[in-house]
């Protein structure tokens, strides 16, 4: 949650508020909705399919640009670049798959739950494929979760060398990692030697099994890979807003850490990791057959959608 007077819950309340203004009477319809709707509310989507809210395609320039400003204010500017990356390479992707899908780069969509000015208890989410952020808020307070990231392509190169890869240092260091535990390190942290279709927490609303921390305790890790394990976990945390991101980072350190790796341990082909922690589950996936297909998530089981902030408001007022 942001620390206690912070400015950003303004911020974001003063955003949603901006893009719902800019919005005509059918859209508006769309993108507001009660905080109520625990169903719609609760939502994570990061596959092309249907969603509630108001999507981008059918917004004006003052709509859409209001709606990058709301997704601006829970990214740091490194993660907002790679979330508009991410979005821009829906048009490379439609090329690839020879243009049958219709895929575009504004086939995403907003949606607000509550009223940003007078509830205390609102919430917000930008989505679409490979992007879903949600924001909810409680009076100043900030709960962030799920965070979801992914790419394809994730990689589109040049001669062999990159041209855009808007997830690397999330596969770099968790790579650099893997090298600096050495042989008997990788063996411990490897539990399966096939990774997983997906991201194991999927589109589920909630965690709702608990995923068992396997592999390596971050408190047994040399200084070098646990430097490395802490900047892995920097990454992810640091999508956030520098505020909410060091309010984070306070609380997970403070407990201890699992890393687990599952498939082949060189590039090129599909593999999967994850980082566990008190509140705290981080996956990365990649899926395609190609090694070239990447899901991220950010997510706290028993805090996602503001479960945290919402439950301390909850016992402020009783």
């Amino acid at each position: 949650m942001s620390p206690s007077g912070s400015p950003l819950a303004a911020e974001m309340r003063h955003a949603a508020d901006a893009l719902l203004a800019a919005l005509d009477g059918p859209a508006r319809a769309l993108a507001a909705r009660p905080f109520a709707d625990e169903t719609g509310r609760r939502w994570i989507e990061y596959r092309p399919r249907p969603r509630p809210g108001a999507c981008l395609a059918d917004l004006d320039r003052a709509g859409r640009k209001a709606a990058h400003r709301l997704l601006a204010t829970a990214l740091s500017p490194p993660a907002y670049a790679q979330a508009a990356t991410i979005m821009a390479l829906e048009e490379v992707l439609d090329r690839q798959e020879g243009w049958r899908r219709g895929r575009h780069s504004n086939d995403y969509w907003v949606v607000v739950f509550g009223d940003p000015v007078r509830d205390d208890d609102w919430s917000w989410r930008f989505e679409g494929h490979h992007v879903s952020v949600t924001m909810t808020v409680s009076g100043d307070r900030v709960s962030p979760a799920p965070i979801f990231l992914g790419a394809n392509p994730a990689r589109v190169d040049y001669a062999g060398r990159p041209v855009c890869r808007p997830l690397a240092p999330e596969e770099d260091l968790a790579f650099a990692l893997l090298d600096a535990l050495g042989p008997t390190g990788r063996a411990a942290a490897v539990v399966a030697d096939r990774a997983p279709g997906d991201i194991r927490s999927a589109t589920r609303p909630r965690v709702a099994t608990r995923i068992e921390p396997v592999g390596l305790r971050a408190a047994t890790l040399g200084p070098t890979p646990r430097a490395l394990l802490d900047q892995l976990v920097a990454i992810y945390l640091d999508r956030l807003p520098p505020e909410l991101a060091a309010t984070e980072a306070a609380r997970v350190f403070r407990h201890d850490l699992y890393f687990a790796w599952e498939g082949p341990t060189v590039r090129g082909g599909r593999y999967y990791y994850r980082v566990q922690g008190e509140d705290l589950l981080i996956e990365y996936d990649n899926t395609g057959d190609d090694g070239n297909h990447a899901h991220t998530v950010l997510r706290r089981p028993y805090s996602d959608f503001g479960d945290d902030v919402l439950a301390a408001h909850r016992a402020d007022a009783h």
